[in-house]
């Protein structure tokens, strides 16, 4: 696309903003996704969420709804006093001795009660769903249009502003639905999709892959320890300045695509060996195994795990099972469906592709992954580290949820005079997405754990019987 294109692209989307809550026009689109830092439109600045505060459009909803209940009130004020009793004595008709058929305080009731779902909903909750407002607006219609039918519209002295107050109520609620479905929804999605493409974007060579966990961090204490010792990646090979020029590693051509993978994967293993051995673990649980659980909450990431057990296997010969034969993982794992190898970058780094099984009893139904991962040495470890990427080759499919891994790690530690086993360290940073209670994810995620180290001795103890433990890498 030429920059005379790109500008005028940029130009409608920027007029049309203010005023229509479609998608972006696919020339957008492409604009965002091949320069995604240089446009911001007014529908991505208001659907934006800013440390954690709740986006501008949402805010306006919220205070619509608020609205909505505050002009309902005074409203049916000013009826019940039009008939020319005083306060006291008009409250007492409607509330205390309310009738269907002559009081009006049951339409305050339904304003109240829309107010509180889609406050909770909307606001604590934050969901990002048009179910619940659907549900408040079918309830709010079908309730007035009965409410039409049994008011004694005879007995009352005044009976247009009675009139009114339904009709606006009916307004309202129907302008709350069509406020949220096609302007607060669309903007908080095309928001995230800017920020998503944004942090898929290296702006430069220096730029940081993890984008996405490193701007997270907003305070100084937010960082792990030393997190600036591996903020840039390594420096790139010379004749290397085109983005889209190919590079040469290890004697073999890669694309500038297999060198930011390898880049990412290299920064990936920092971060997650970092929070790993970070401060401030807190005891979850102890297995009768002797395998530790620990939890820590980490900023913008929440809570994470960290397993710790004592694997009857050397440590490389761990890291060539969990490592490069993923595709045996079902065979010994049977909370795995499917691992496969999805592209090779070289032999540390590659993506990969796994089903896990539905856990908590069929509670959390199956989940899949597409995950960038990188294996590498740290103070005499192997580490393995992952991160979920996006790839071409495997989109979302409707049969399992799309979870998302964040900077996590397996850490094969060797034992002082011992090179039969050696310390297993698993660092669990995971979003299964969809909506479960936290306590169920916990629960399911910490039994995981204990399943996959039971499955993990039981499969050591076959490889020594069937004499593979000298030979890691052997099929």
């Amino acid at each position: 696309m030429s920059v005379n294109e790109e500008v005028r692209a940029v130009a409608e989307a920027l007029l049309t903003a203010s005023t229509s809550s479609q998608q972006p026009t696919p020339q957008f689109q492409h604009s965002l996704s091949s320069q995604p830092g240089r446009y911001a439109t007014e529908d991505l600045v208001t659907g934006m969420r800013r440390d954690g505060h709740m986006s501008v459009v949402r805010r306006f909803f919220c205070l619509f709804v608020t609205f909505d209940l505050l002009f309902t009130i005074l409203m049916w004020l000013i009826i019940i006093l039009l008939n020319g009793d005083d306060i006291i004595s008009a409250l007492s008709k409607q509330v205390v001795h309310y009738n269907i058929h002559t009081s009006l305080f049951d339409i305050v009731m339904s304003a109240t009660c829309r107010f509180t779902f889609l406050l909770l909903f909307y606001g604590l909750l934050y969901i990002r769903h048009w179910w619940v407002i659907a549900l408040t607006t079918a309830g709010t219609c079908a309730f007035l249009i009965c409410k039409v039918f049994v008011y004694s519209w005879t007995s009352a002295n005044q009976p247009v502003f009675q009139v009114l107050l339904v009709l606006i109520t009916f307004v309202l609620s129907w302008g709350e639905a069509w406020f949220l479905d096609f302007r607060v929804l669309p903007q908080e999605l095309q928001a995230l999709e800017y920020l998503q493409a944004l942090s898929s974007y290296p702006e430069s060579e220096r730029a940081p892959l993890l984008r996405n966990y490193l701007q997270g961090l907003q305070r100084v204490d937010d960082y792990t320890e030393s997190i600036g010792n591996f903020y840039s990646p390594m420096d790139s090979p010379q004749s290397s300045d085109d983005e889209g020029e190919s590079r040469r590693f290890s004697g073999r051509t890669r694309t500038s695509q297999e060198v930011k993978y390898k880049r990412e994967g290299q920064e990936v293993l920092e971060v997650s060996w970092k929070i790993l051995n970070s401060q401030d673990w807190k005891l979850e649980k102890k297995t009768e195994s002797g395998d530790s659980i620990y939890s820590k909450q980490m900023p913008r990431m929440g809570k994470v795990l960290k397993l710790v057990g004592i694997v009857d296997l050397p440590p490389h010969i761990l890291l060539g099972e969990v490592f490069h034969k993923i595709e045996n993982l079902p065979k010994w794992n049977p909370t795995i469906l499917e691992a496969r190898i999805v592209e090779v970058i070289d032999d540390h780094t590659d993506i990969s592709y796994q089903v896990a099984k539905e856990a908590g009893g069929g509670i959390v139904s199956s989940r899949d992954f597409v995950i960038l991962r990188y294996w590498g040495m740290k103070e005499d470890c192997y580490v393995s580290a992952g991160v979920s990427v996006k790839h071409p080759e495997v989109p979302p499919v409707k049969h399992y949820v799309r979870g998302e891994n964040g900077p996590t790690c397996w850490v094969m530690r060797p034992i002082p005079n011992d090179d039969n086993r050696c310390m297993f360290q698993w660092l669990l940073n995971v979003n299964l997405k969809g909506w479960l209670p936290n306590y169920v994810v916990e629960s399911a995620l910490t039994q995981t754990m204990i399943d996959y180290m039971k499955y993990v001795r039981e499969y050591s103890e076959r490889l020594k019987e069937e004499g593979f433990v000298d030979n890691p890498f052997s099929t």
